[in-house]
């Protein structure tokens, strides 16, 4: 059966360098991840829980790796996930986040989360701000970036755009990402690009926002290129989405400054819920061409990013509880987790009427669900 796991665990991971040296390596290092990933998709929070699962599991864990020495103590978990390279684990998680993407153009938004409990008073440790990149329609993790602590976003998106495979995507990025050397590089990466404006940028925005307030109000304005409309209605609210975009940039002073800058974009949302109105417009710049429908598509796709990934790392995960902290393991746990999601979104193709909760709830109270999300994803 390990032959099984060579393409998955061996080849993409067989790079990571054991950090233990080698008089203490009773337990080898996959048959330590095995356990971690496996214990990660069953629900497992802990390096206590880790150990458990261990237990409990053994005979299915010893279908995939010998186990010679037995399980591993929550000690060996701990001082293993502290001293392991974060850099090299990440590397190794890109390269097999690669080989799971089956949908090509879609659209990556990068966004940033905080490991709320990560920080050590101890030692002055701040919590860890991790930026990652989410493929919304495979719904798969693709890569992630931790913030230096004396940093933000704006240094560690270029570092995490720089190792992915973005060629044929629409990345979307927040009004902190929307800077001219990210466009540039995810130009770079032939891919082409949705930056959300807010006033922190200063002139460009304003004269956006000027540009749109202006041309909306004439009958007919020859500036406006494409218009899209979408309408939801259900739980006692009514939401209006309006999508204006030009491709009409001769008065954009700023326009030779973005790398392949070709549109800018409007976006108002109307919500009603019984007497209640309120609306809100949002202003983009993109790369793309004046399609009002693809570029409302991609706007309201990166928000669903909250939903998807943040939600379910924070609600399912209970990633915000997690108090482990020691050196790299928090790091490195937040890359596990990243692994487990896309191991159980990918056994949810093959699946009908499962949240993600409930196939972790499957997968450790049997082993033929575990066994089966596996196999998917390995």
């Amino acid at each position: 059966m390990e032959k099984e796991l060579g393409k998955s665990i061996i080849e993409h991971f067989s790079d990571l360098k054991d950090p233990r040296i080698d008089r203490k390596k009773l337990y080898p290092l996959m048959e330590i991840l095995f356990i971690v990933l496996c214990g990660a998709i069953c629900g497992a929070d802990s390096w206590r829980d880790f150990v458990i699962i261990g237990k409990e599991k053994k005979e299915f864990f010893k279908r995939y790796f010998p186990y010679k020495n037995g399980i591993p103590s929550k000690n060996t978990f701990a001082r293993v996930f502290s001293a392991l390279c974060p850099i090299s684990f990440k590397t190794c998680f890109i390269d097999w986040a690669k080989s799971l993407q089956e949908v090509l153009n879609d659209i990556v938004a990068i966004d940033g989360k905080t490991l709320r409990r990560s920080f050590d008073k101890g030692t002055e440790q701040s919590a860890i701000h991790m930026v990652s990149a989410f493929a919304t329609q495979a719904k798969l993790v693709l890569g992630q970036q931790k913030v230096d602590e004396k940093s933000n976003e704006i240094t560690a998106i270029p570092l995490l755009l720089e190792v992915l495979d973005l060629k044929g995507s629409i990345v979307t990025i927040d009004a902190m990402g929307c800077q001219k050397n990210i466009a540039g590089k995810i130009v770079e990466k032939k891919a082409d690009y949705v930056l959300a404006l807010k006033g922190n940028h200063g002139t460009l925005h304003d004269d956006v926002k000027l540009f749109f307030t202006t041309e909306r109000e004439k009958s007919k304005s020859i500036y406006i290129t494409d218009k899209h409309d979408e309408i939801d209605t259900g739980h006692g609210r009514i939401e209006k989405r309006e999508c204006w975009v030009s491709d009409k940039l001769d008065w954009l002073e700023q326009k030779e400054e973005w790398k392949n800058l070709k549109t800018v974009v409007m976006v108002e949302e109307t919500r009603e819920t019984g007497k209640k109105k309120s609306i809100e417009r949002r202003f983009f710049i993109s790369s793309l061409s004046a399609n009002a429908k693809n570029i409302a598509f991609a706007v309201r796709a990166h928000w669903g990013v909250e939903n998807t990934l943040h939600w379910i790392l924070d609600m399912t995960f209970r990633e915000d509880e997690s108090r482990v902290r020691e050196k790299n393991a928090a790091e490195n746990l937040a890359v596990v987790r990243h692994i487990a999601l896309n191991m159980l979104q990918n056994a949810r193709k093959s699946l009908k009427d499962i949240s993600i909760n409930g196939l972790r709830k499957a997968a450790g109270w049997g082993n033929s669900t575990l066994e089966n999300i596996v196999k998917q994803s390995f």
